[in-house]
């Protein structure tokens, strides 16, 4: 059997010699122990030795070699962002303020897209254990407290994004969202409306459930309040459309809107459109999430979450665990704003 064999010659010129621990430990003056112990940030180092080690390490332009430490039990520097719907604008920016913070504290930040797909979720999650990643970020609406316990039984922290369990010991942060809702339907009231219908998340969903809950508070009891008023979409524009057709369908009276996101709220305004309903005239309309978007017209009053600094708390959050710095296990809460624009403002 023949091998077909290629020799590619160098000159000396073109040989790069990398650095080596101990290279820094001579121009520290430092012993490679301690080199070791601030690289790996599990020991003590004196603030006067740090700045002699990372002089040195910018002068020789040394290079951890990531995957001979994690061959002995040491971190890869890699973490790991799951979402279920790249396309949907909330997550970009979640996936944008977690690479930021990841890229500063020095981690490099692997993109998953799950596509609301448990099996596939599942297999993103054997792939990232057998690449020994530090930790994970999951933004899951079926993943289950038990996958993430057996996580943290390999030692890789999780931290979770937009959902969250009761009187579990799991970190995960979600925003006020049952807050939100009665905002958004008290915003709507306050504007005069006289009858306000709320398109819903899916059920299964926490953060939905929740939202649906805060337009409950408020509207129930009200006179002109009934189930019917509550359709459920599926978090996409086509969702918003389609059940803006089927409230109209049976409430053509209806003033007022709160979407469970802003894209079905987006949905929910074209609809109105294709029925020449005036917005804010005769129906007034108001999302959830706080995204940028420019499509909407008129502009679209919304419950804004403080998505960027969702993914920045998120990534703090998993390095404090990764460096098993003190961290209470529970959910945080984050506060959301209600952002008053031309969908929903008094005539």
């Amino acid at each position: 059997m023949c091998y077909n064999v290629v020799v590619e010659t160098i000159s000396c010129e073109e040989v790069i010699i990398m650095s080596t621990i101990r290279d820094v430990s001579k121009l520290a003056g430092v012993s490679v122990a301690t080199i070791s112990r601030y690289l790996n940030q599990s020991g003590y180092v004196s603030k006067e030795a740090e700045e002699t080690i990372l002089a040195a390490i910018q002068k020789l332009n040394y290079k951890p070699n990531n995957i001979a430490r994690s061959l002995a039990g040491k971190r890869t520097a890699t973490i790991a962002l799951l979402v279920p719907d790249i396309l949907n604008p909330f997550f970009p920016e979640i996936a944008r303020a977690a690479e930021d913070v990841a890229s500063r504290l020095g981690y490099t930040l692997i993109l998953c897209n799950t596509d609301y797909n448990p099996d596939k979720e599942r297999n993103y999650i054997d792939v990232l254990i057998n690449k020994r990643i530090d930790g994970i970020i999951i933004s899951s609406y079926t993943i289950r407290p038990e996958q993430i316990y057996a996580l943290e039984a390999e030692n890789i922290p999780v931290v979770v994004i937009d959902n969250a369990w009761e009187d579990t010991p799991i970190v995960s942060i979600t925003s006020a969202n049952r807050t939100g809702g009665q905002m958004a339907a008290q915003h709507l009231l306050d504007s005069g409306c006289q009858k306000i219908a709320h398109i819903c998340g899916p059920y299964h969903i926490t953060a939905a459930k929740n939202r649906m809950l805060g337009y409950e508070d408020v509207c129930k009891q009200q006179e002109w309040f009934t189930p019917s008023l509550m359709v459920y979409g599926d978090f996409s524009v086509s969702g918003g459309y389609s059940a803006m057709r089927e409230l109209y369908a049976k409430h053509p009276d209806i003033e007022g809107v709160f979407a469970g996101n802003d894209l079905m709220a987006a949905g929910a305004m074209k609809a109105l459109h294709e029925f020449s309903v005036r917005i804010p005239d005769q129906v007034k309309v108001i999302g959830y999430d706080g995204i940028h978007m420019d499509m909407f017209y008129p502009e679209l009053s919304t419950i804004a979450q403080p998505i960027y600094s969702i993914g920045e708390r998120a990534m703090m959050y998993l390095d404090q665990m990764i460096k098993e710095h003190p961290l209470e296990k529970k959910n945080y809460l984050i506060d959301v704003q209600l952002i008053v624009n031309a969908s929903s403002r008094s005539l």
